[in-house]
C-alpha cells in the first residue's frame, strides 16, 4: 500500500492538550483478554486517534473487535483526480464502521483526510464502477450512487436496502457515466439554497447516518459520544 503524508490527529478544541494517554501506570495486564494489548504501547503511551476502549491496544486487535460489530453497508468512492474529499470519507465510514470501502479507479488514493483510520477499514480497490457492481452482487449488496439529476429518489423518503454499497463521484464532476450505468438506482440529497451540490463528503456523511438512524443498534454500549 502507497503510503502519504498523514495530517496530524486534530485534539477537540476543549479537551485536554495533549491527546491520549501515557505509559501503562502500574502492573502490566495479564492472563486472559491481556493479548489484546500492545507492549510498545503500554511502554510508550498510546497517542492515536481511538476511543478510549482501544488505548493500548495492538493495530490487529481492534481491527478483529470491530470485525464483530460492522454494519451492513458499504462505501464506494470514484478516484480519477486524487480528490482530498475520499480520506474525509473513509474516516465517516470507520466512525459509522461501514463493512468495507471501495476505491474505484486509481489505486493511489489521498489518505490525509483519513486522519489514520483507513489502518482500521477493510478497502478493497476496484478498476471499474462495473467491476465493483460485480464484487457487490455476488455478495447480494444493493449499488447505490448519489446523483442529484432528475430521476434520482429523495433519499429523505426512500426506504434504504439494508445490504447497500453507497457511491460517491469526484468532487465537481459527480458521478462518470460508468458509475451511473453500474448503479442499481441513484439518489439525491434534499438541497433549498442556491449551490448546484453540497460537499461530496458531506453528502456521503449524510448518507451513512441515514442508514445508521433506520438500522444501527442503539440499545447498548456500542455506539459512543466522545
Amino acid at each position: 500500500m502507497d503510503e502519504e503524508e498523514r495530517a496530524p490527529y486534530d485534539p477537540m478544541p476543549h479537551g485536554p492538550p495533549e491527546v491520549g494517554v501515557g505509559p501503562w501506570d502500574g502492573p502490566l495486564p495479564t492472563g486472559p483478554g491481556s493479548e489484546v494489548y500492545d507492549a510498545a504501547l503500554l511502554a510508550e503511551g498510546d497517542r492515536r486517534n481511538v476511543v478510549d476502549r482501544y488505548r493500548y491496544w495492538s493495530m490487529a486487535a481492534i481491527v478483529a473487535d470491530l470485525d464483530t460489530r460492522r454494519h451492513d453497508f458499504h462505501v464506494a468512492i470514484e478516484n480519477w483526480q486524487h480528490d482530498f474529499n475520499i480520506g474525509t470519507i473513509v474516516r465517516s465510514a470507520n466512525a459509522f464502521l461501514a463493512a468495507e470501502v471501495h476505491i474505484v479507479g486509481n489505486r493511489r488514493w489521498n489518505r490525509r483526510g483519513a486522519m489514520v483510520t483507513d489502518r482500521y477499514q477493510h478497502i478493497r480497490h476496484h478498476e471499474t464502477a462495473a467491476d465493483l457492481a460485480a464484487y457487490l452482487h455476488e455478495v447480494d449488496v444493493r449499488l447505490l450512487g448519489i446523483d442529484n439529476l432528475p430521476g434520482s429518489e429523495h433519499l429523505e423518503t426512500m426506504s434504504l436496502p439494508r445490504r447497500v454499497c453507497f457511491l460517491f463521484g469526484q468532487e465537481g464532476p459527480g458521478l462518470s457515466d460508468g458509475a451511473r450505468a453500474a448503479c442499481d438506482g441513484t439518489f439525491s440529497i434534499a438541497q433549498f439554497g442556491s449551490t448546484r451540490s453540497i460537499n461530496a463528503s458531506a453528502a456521503a456523511a449524510i448518507a451513512m447516518h441515514t442508514w445508521i438512524r433506520e438500522y444501527a443498534d442503539l440499545s447498548g454500549d456500542g455506539a459512543w459520544r466522545g
